[in-house]
């Protein structure tokens, strides 16, 4: 099977779940509360059958890959291959009717995330990368996506989901960062990673990641020339506390501050 090949396949998987979620998107929806805790970390019908329309399509066509998945758990993942899920990144911002929410699809081979996608059904649009190039299209045609030149953290625009996901020693080590960038914005969950990548912004700090939070976004982003790490500097593809820059010079500057 060729890298083509997968493409075509993961064309084929973001088609499937956007024909899914896109009949739910502004409408009367129950929603459940994953959180065990006293947090809010809601989960649709949506994420459900579109999670499971994807499993089924890559079960009958790689019986022998793995599959991790948000909302179904993984599936043998240690083998060779492994598709990582999130149906939709950004529930919060479905259920609130607002548009800025994707369905993350990645591919690992041997651990490594070789080819992902972000895709935006609603607006119609697909970002995705391969590490050595990214892509986007969209209603407005097709592009390569190359991250922008940014000399400082004094020059750059930073994003967030929100800082109250943040527990409040690393709220307070986020906060030194935000200090010293130009601008700083909030919201936009797997946006933010594709902003970058398309060169609208250039540094998206975050914690409490889950692998299938970042795992397809680490392709688009290093295609398109960044670089995406934990704060200490490692593989991201684990999640965690997660820094993604579009400059090395404002990757190294912020890993100074996040580190103290």
């Amino acid at each position: 099977m060729t890298v083509i090949d997968f493409t075509a396949f993961i064309g084929r998987l973001a088609t499937a779940s956007g024909e899914t979620i896109l009949p739910f998107f502004r409408t009367s929806l129950s929603i459940d509360n994953k959180s065990v805790s006293h947090d809010f970390d809601p989960v649709t019908e949506a994420d459900r059958a579109a999670e499971a329309v994807m499993r089924r399509l890559i079960k009958a066509n790689f019986p022998q890959h793995g599959i991790v998945g948000e909302e179904f758990g993984s599936e043998h993942e240690d083998a060779e291959y492994v598709w990582v899920l999130d149906p939709i990144d950004g529930t919060k911002s479905f259920i609130a009717g607002f548009p800025i929410w994707g369905t993350l699809i990645a591919l690992l081979h041997r651990g490594t995330p070789v080819f992902g996608m972000m895709h935006q059904p609603y607006i119609g649009e697909r970002f995705s990368g391969d590490s050595g190039s990214a892509h986007y299209r969209g209603p407005t045609g097709e592009r390569k996506l190359a991250v922008r030149r940014c000399a400082s953290l004094q020059d750059a625009t930073l994003f967030t989901t929100s800082p109250l996901l943040m527990n409040a020693t690393d709220r307070a080590t986020f906060g030194r960062v935000e200090q010293a960038v130009r601008l700083t914005r909030y919201g936009g969950d797997c946006y933010s990673y594709c902003m970058l990548a398309a060169g609208h912004l250039d540094l998206v700090i975050e914690t409490e990641l889950k692998p299938y939070d970042i795992a397809a976004l680490i392709p688009i982003i290093t295609g398109a020339g960044g670089i995406v790490t934990t704060w200490e500097g490692k593989p991201a593809q684990g999640g965690g506390r997660i820094i993604a820059a579009g400059d090395p010079r404002v990757h190294e500057a912020a890993l100074k501050l996040l580190n103290g």
